[in-house]
């Protein structure tokens, strides 16, 4: 089954978040492809298949995290998606989200949701590129106390931050990668 639904998130991607053209992206880095992650991952069918797929990457990567989360907003429906997946399993996962700054206002929190000093954690991200979002929010929080499993991802680009973040020390776990998607 995982295999089906793998095939179908692959086709859904395809169909809902891949465009072709000239891009800027966030890095700054010009392709001739964008991905929209978005325009799956908050799909009714797209959180479904990316959490279930997410949860089982988490066990198969031997990683049992208190939560998932990652840089607001592109991890924040991958998170949800796996957290809900978990729900009535021998492994429940909360979700939590990593804003780009800490509120003016209220607690003041760069953290939000489901995370605690000392938590074990795995960073999720919509696509990884050149792994600096991913890193960014490793960075806060093991600054909030948290330690970071590893990272998992619904698509590599295949664009180096994979290598950057494994050279940081961190396992990546990609659930589809943009080959798969003939777009290398």
């Amino acid at each position: 089954m995982a295999d089906g639904q793998l095939e179908r998130l692959r086709r859904l991607l395809l169909e809902r978040s891949v465009r072709r053209g000239d891009f800027v992206l966030s890095s700054g880095q010009r392709s001739s492809y964008y991905i929209d992650c978005r325009l799956t991952t908050m799909t009714a069918e797209g959180q479904r298949l990316i959490g279930e797929l997410g949860w089982r990457a988490l066990r198969a990567a031997g990683w049992r995290p208190r939560a998932v989360g990652g840089l607001t907003m592109g991890a924040d429906p991958v998170a949800y998606a796996v957290a809900g997946a978990s729900f009535g399993t021998e492994m429940v996962v909360d979700a939590f989200s990593v804003r780009k700054e800490a509120k003016s206002h209220g607690t003041g929190r760069v953290i939000e949701g489901s995370f605690a000093e000392g938590d074990e954690v795995v960073i999720v991200e919509d696509a990884i590129t050149t792994g600096s979002s991913a890193q960014r929010a490793i960075a806060s929080v093991e600054a909030a106390g948290g330690r970071v499993l590893g990272v998992l991802a619904v698509v590599d680009r295949e664009e180096g931050g994979r290598a950057a973040l494994e050279q940081s020390g961190k396992d990546v776990v990609a659930l589809v990668r943009a080959g798969e998607l003939g777009l290398k």
